[in-house]
This record gives C-alpha cells, structure tokens and sequence, in this order.
C-alpha cells in the first residue's frame, strides 16, 4: 500500500494534474470544432481534423506556457525560441494525429459495425488523441518548455 502511495504521489504533481485538465480543454477545442466543421459544415474529416488540431496547439501553447509548465521565458528572443519548439513539437504529433485519424477512417475503415460515419469519426479521432496527448507531455516537459 505505502508503494502505491508514493508512485501516485510522484505521478499526481501540480503539473501532471494541471496538463490533464489543460490536455482535456484542448482535447475539447479539437475534438468539438473536427466534429462540428466535419457534421454540420460537411468539410471532409480530414481537413476538418486539421483545423482542429491547429486550433488546439494554439490553445495549449498559451495554457501549458501560463499555467502547466510556467514558463521562465522572458525576453521576446527566449519566448520565440519557445514557441518554435512547442510548434515543432506539436507539428510532429499533428502529423501523427493526421496520419492516425487517416489510416482508422480511411484504410482500415473502423466503423464498429453500429455507428454511423460521423460517431465512428469521432470514436477514431478519440483514440488517436489520446496517443497525441502522451506525446504531447513529454515533448513539452523535456523539449519545448525545459527550464
């Protein structure tokens, strides 16, 4: 018992604990403008996907820098310097995202029998996220946001 105390408490930091409510307003941001441009807008799910996620890594840009790994960056030269590797970083993982979402919807064709194309969109957008969201942490903790 006192083992799984203390892994929990090495894993339960403010930071872990602030990424995974950021990572899921972000998850959010995604998800919900993929879905609406993708249903209601009927913009092929792989642009849509793609506006999504450009959406989200600005949205988490600001959130991580503020208020998940705060930022020691201060001069303008050291704050671009940043946001370069936040974007390189996310630009990795949105091509995993894109190459994800991609080989679900329209290679192997996860439909899961019962939903329609829209709800299986977004079950497979749901799995490839949380993939991305791992990835995303540790890109930021040990390359974009290294203090």
């Amino acid at each position: 018992m006192e083992k799984i105390k203390e892994i929990i408490k090495k894993v339960c930091t403010k930071e872990v604990i602030s990424y995974i409510i950021f990572g899921v307003l972000t998850t959010i941001v995604n998800i919900v403008i993929s879905f609406i441009l993708k249903a209601v807008f009927n913009i092929d799910g792989n642009i849509a996907s793609t506006i999504g996620i450009i959406c989200s890594i600005l949205f988490a840009y600001f959130t991580n820098r503020k208020w998940v790994f705060e930022s020691e960056a201060r001069k303008v030269k050291e704050k671009l310097i940043e946001f370069a590797k936040f974007i390189l970083g996310r630009a990795f993982t949105m091509v995993v995202e894109i190459i994800g979402v991609y080989i679900l919807n329209d290679i192997i064709h996860m439909s899961y029998g019962i939903f329609n194309d829209n709800i299986a969109y977004l079950a497979n957008k749901c799995i490839i996220t949380v993939i991305v969201i791992i990835l995303n942490f540790f890109i930021s903790k040990f390359f974009a946001f290294k203090k």
